[in-house]
């Protein structure tokens, strides 16, 4: 089976690629490295280099490889950008999938998995969330995701393009043989933010608010290790391969965090005191997310194994020690 991965040089799509390859799959990667970096790609995969708002160049692809599946990753992704710059998000996340979506249908292709977002609920109504929760974006991104997947419902039923949609909380963690790992630019990301400071990056954490109605007054996260979402991208492929329909589904851990049991426990993984200061609260921050992933383990068979918070620091800080500028070391 050839997968088709876009946004594979991407921080979730390049630890998918890693475990598809893993499972003896073919994997071929579109990336156009606005984001994404070529030295996360594993060697194994097919690469080009390309935008998915280029048709000629996506039937290209499609032409020259025999495309079993296709999985989703290339959006942007940062919420405060999305804000600033809505036109941006909709572009490259709502265009991009638009004319991916047209060069599937000409080419025959019929299944695709896309990476969603726990953004599309909003400010959640109950905890955990379900997937049939309502879905009220309070960003851009959040809205373009939703969107995108409204838009897989509506060409799905038209044109037989059976999709899954994995809506996921707090990525999070790296590679277990520290070969890849998270680098964004800028950084966005709580555990990556909170291991600059032993890594001589930050003098401290910054903790945005500490009067929200939790336990510690810091808000509670589902963290998820990055290794069992690229695992649940794998399920689904096999999922729409053995006739399974369109549905959405969430991927948590089903417990939560503070950003103080966060700061806590990278202190622990670290040996290093992480000093943290309190700073007012972000607009737009939920008290609490977490997710109910009862569906995807009943329906996928998906089991988090990496699910521990001193597995998931101890991995990512694996990563950033040796690799403290990232990929361009």
């Amino acid at each position: 089976m050839t997968i088709l991965v876009l946004g594979g040089a991407g921080y979730i799509g390049s630890h998918t690629v890693y475990e598809v390859i893993n499972n003896g799959e073919d994997v071929v990667v579109i990336d156009n490295l606005q984001t994404g970096h070529e030295k996360a790609i594993h060697p194994k995969a097919r690469f080009y280099k390309g935008d998915i708002r280029d048709r000629e160049f996506l039937d290209n692809v499609f032409k020259k490889e025999k495309i079993d599946a296709v999985i989703h990753f290339a959006a942007c992704s940062l919420v405060g950008e999305s804000m600033e710059k809505p036109l941006k998000y909709y572009d490259n996340n709502l265009c991009g999938t638009k004319i991916l979506l047209d060069s599937m249908v000409a080419n025959g292709i019929d299944k695709i998995v896309f990476s969603s977002t726990a953004a599309t609920y909003g400010e959640p109504e109950r905890i955990p969330i379900l997937e049939t929760d309502k879905t009220e974006p309070t960003n851009t991104y959040g809205e373009t995701k939703l969107s995108m997947e409204k838009m897989f419902k509506w060409v799905g039923q038209a044109h037989n393009i059976r999709y899954v949609s994995l809506r996921y909380f707090n990525a999070c963690g790296a590679h277990n043989s520290g070969e890849i790992g998270e680098d964004h630019k800028p950084e966005s990301h709580l555990i990556p933010l909170i291991l600059q400071v032993p890594n001589g990056k930050k003098e401290f954490i910054s903790i945005y608010g500490d009067d929200y109605d939790t336990k510690d007054g810091t808000c509670v996260r589902d963290y998820i290790h990055v290794t069992d979402l690229a695992q649940a991208h794998i399920l689904a492929v096999k999922y729409l391969q053995t006739g399974g329909q369109s549905d959405v589904f969430n991927l948590g851990n089903g417990v939560g965090f503070t950003v103080k049991e966060v700061i806590e426990t990278a202190r622990k993984v670290t040996g290093h005191p992480i000093p943290a200061k309190i700073t007012p609260r972000r607009a737009g921050d939920p008290a609490q997310l977490i997710a109910s992933s009862d569906k995807a383990k009943k329906i996928l068979g998906w089991e988090p194994k990496h699910d521990s918070l001193e597995e998931i620091i101890s991995t990512a800080w694996l990563w950033h020690k040796n690799h403290p500028d990232g990929f361009n070391k």
